[in-house]
């Protein structure tokens, strides 16, 4: 009879029985299921069976959450069950069929642009500097640039545009790779298939609009000729070219014998997606990407212009909350392509400043309580520096009336924005740095629609706070201090060694400590794994914080692992929010269940800009999940902690 047998049989009764179950797997705590109809799982029910902590859906999955050991849980459902688990590759791809069809096309788009983002902020941010210094005339009475009076400055703006050609220009390579990656499939042949679209061999597609049609040069076939075109900076053609080839390879891979899977597949995959990418899909793309560019440039340039500003800055936030903003990257990078310039960025740009004005509000209304400053004030700097998320889920969407005042003010700053013509040469940093992805004639005037991102969700939100606030939320009351109590000594005492005795443990890694209410997981922010804290990571690698057994880690991802220390107490360290996701791309495991180690040893290491690429947060968690008689405990948090030098938390 299994540990969980009981546990199990309810929990298969109460999900729906074994024919509601499409898919199921695991992470490091909890059971992750895509129902055939979620409607028949018993929440209720399910929630009083004692091995399980709690339950939620997110993105299509059914989550019971079990904690540390729900391996062995999983392979008692399992077994019990008569199913086969699948990875979670497989779950995930099966929770988007839960999904409606623009949340996965929302959902594809996002998860193509999500390594590219980087690259297109570095460009951004190359070609406004590049701008600075040879597009402004600031010397000799206005009349030259940097790079007009300095040999230096003019070779660095030659230089600085080997970046940005190689970003922008050849986007397409970029793009096809994702894609592969994305989908699994060889991703070398992806970046081919993306140089082939932007091949010197071509006509640059740049040039196309001023080279005579009888000039452009063509792949002559005896019955039938291509023209040689370029796709340089094309978004939508080279998203489709590279679902061409993904589904080519998927297909021959599927047909083709194993033994010579290795010569066939590749070049029946390549050689046809090449030719549909330049005869079909190319063209096909290019037209709708202008047709998108274009339906987007009259709203923005129409006699309507001012509404539709209005509009998009309004519901910019709420957009970004949903994920559906991600469109957002492609029609700026079409943009920039057929026009040379965005005015769709810098109202992104000041949406982001509105939410972090919003913030900076919530700071000085709550400046005497301190644990919402330890939210607010990273929200904030976060926000002006382009990411809102940790704002509009940690504090603007919590009270409701930020998140309303910030969508006024970057109405606002969008009108005055698009009334004045603000343009941006490219996607770039968002928030205050977002005016270095600005063509210098516009700066006074994206300064004025930054002035008003700033001032008039502040102003609102201070107005309002000042009436809505409770005094509990303004002013963080300190708990009454208790008496200090007097030991007598009684003689006739005999002492007892104390089998609970306790614990410091250290810093698992160097970083901030935060409350574990501000963790962007509701399973770890609402204490459902149990008490503990969370660190925001400054280094890549994470130590043990005592003495402890291995109890288990996440073998392929890599990504967490459980402490037994000799008490009893069990711990849990999680690096990043979904990180399970990165199939351990960038985390190296040092430990394996089973081992012993002490307190400072090397548990995992891990890449933070391979976490930030994926679109996760680094925010790594300790849990207590099993305190082993431990009733008071503390966690230091709001510091600045050194691991194995930092006493993070104390256990008594």
């Amino acid at each position: 009879m299994g540990k969980y047998q009981q546990d199990v049989q309810t929990l298969l009764e109460q999900i729906g029985g074994k024919t509601n179950i499409q898919a199921v797997s695991h992470c490091m705590t909890r059971m992750r299921f895509v129902l055939v109809d979620p409607k028949k799982a018993d929440e209720k029910e399910i929630e009083k069976i004692p091995s399980v902590k709690g339950t939620f859906t997110q993105a299509g999955q059914y989550q019971v959450i079990i904690g540390n050991d729900v391996a062995n849980f999983y392979q008692e459902f399992t077994k019990y069950a008569g199913i086969e688990g699948v990875s979670k590759d497989a779950v995930k791809s099966a929770a988007k069929t839960n999904q409606n069809l623009l949340q996965r096309i929302m959902g594809a788009l996002g998860e193509i642009f999500a390594p590219i983002i980087p690259a297109l902020i570095c460009g951004g941010l190359v070609l406004g500097f590049r701008n600075i210094i040879g597009e402004v005339d600031l010397l000799n009475g206005r009349t030259q640039s940097l790079a007009d009076v300095s040999q230096f400055w003019a070779g660095m703006y030659s230089f600085l545009w080997l970046i940005g050609e190689a970003i922008f220009h050849f986007l397409p390579v970029g793009i096809t790779w994702s894609i592969t990656k994305k989908m699994g499939t060889t991703q070398i042949l992806g970046i081919v298939l993306g140089l082939t679209l932007i091949s010197p061999q071509l006509l640059n597609g740049f040039s196309v609009a001023t080279t005579p049609a009888n000039e452009i040069p063509v792949w002559d076939f005896g019955f039938a000729q291509v023209q040689m075109i370029g796709y340089q900076g094309q978004v939508v053609a080279a998203i489709m070219a590279g679902f061409v080839l993904v589904y080519l390879e998927k297909f021959f891979k599927k047909i083709c014998p194993e033994v010579v899977s290795m010569v066939v597949v590749p070049f029946c995959a390549l050689v046809p997606a090449v030719l549909i990418a330049h005869t079909v899909v190319g063209p096909i793309g290019w037209k709708i990407g202008d047709f998108i560019a274009n339906i987007v440039n009259m709203g923005l340039a129409s006699n309507f212009k001012l509404v539709f500003a209005a509009l998009f800055g309004l519901f910019y936030a709420p957009i970004v909350m949903t994920g559906l903003h991600h469109m957002t990257n492609a029609i700026d990078s079409q943009l920039v392509n057929t026009y040379g310039g965005t005015n769709l960025w810098p109202m992104i740009a000041l949406s982001n400043i509105a939410q972090g004005s919003a913030v900076l509000a919530m700071s000085f209304l709550q400046k005497r309580n301190e644990r919402a400053q330890q939210v607010n004030i990273p929200a904030c700097i976060s926000c002006y520096l382009g990411v809102t998320e940790p704002a509009l889920f940690g504090v603007n969407l919590k009270y409701g009336f930020p998140l309303v005042c910030g969508m006024i003010g970057s109405a606002c700053g969008a009108v005055i924005s698009i009334g004045t013509g603000v343009t941006a040469i490219s996607i770039g940093v968002g928030g205050l740095p977002g005016i270095l992805s600005i063509f210098p004639e516009y700066w006074v005037n994206f300064l004025l629609a930054m002035a008003a991102a700033i001032i008039v969700p502040f102003v609102l939100t201070y107005i309002v706070g000042s009436r809505k606030l409770s005094r509990e939320d303004r002013v963080m009351e300190s708990a009454p201090t208790a008496p200090p109590t007097v030991e007598t000594a009684e003689p006739t005492a005999v002492e007892t060694p104390d089998s609970h005795a306790s614990v410091a443990l250290q810093a698992i890694c160097d970083g901030h400590t935060l409350p574990l209410s501000e963790v962007p997981d509701d399973v770890f922010s609402k204490g459902i794994m149990g008490e503990g804290m969370a660190f925001e990571p400054t280094g890549d690698t994470i130590y043990a914080p005592a003495d402890a057994t291995v109890s288990v880690v996440m073998e392929d991802s890599r990504h967490a692992c459980g402490l037994t220390l000799a008490d009893g107490t069990e711990l849990l360290i999680h690096i990043g929010v979904d990180t399970v996701d990165m199939k351990g791309d960038g985390f190296t495991l040092f430990v394996h269940e089973g081992d012993t180690v002490k307190a400072g040893d090397k548990l995992i290491t891990f890449s933070p800009n391979n976490i930030t690429s994926a679109g996760h947060p680094k925010t790594t968690v300790l849990i207590v999940t099993e305190p082993a008689g431990h009733t008071n405990m503390t966690f230091h948090t709001g510091i600045d902690a050194k691991h194995s030098e930092t006493v993070a938390a104390e256990l008594a």
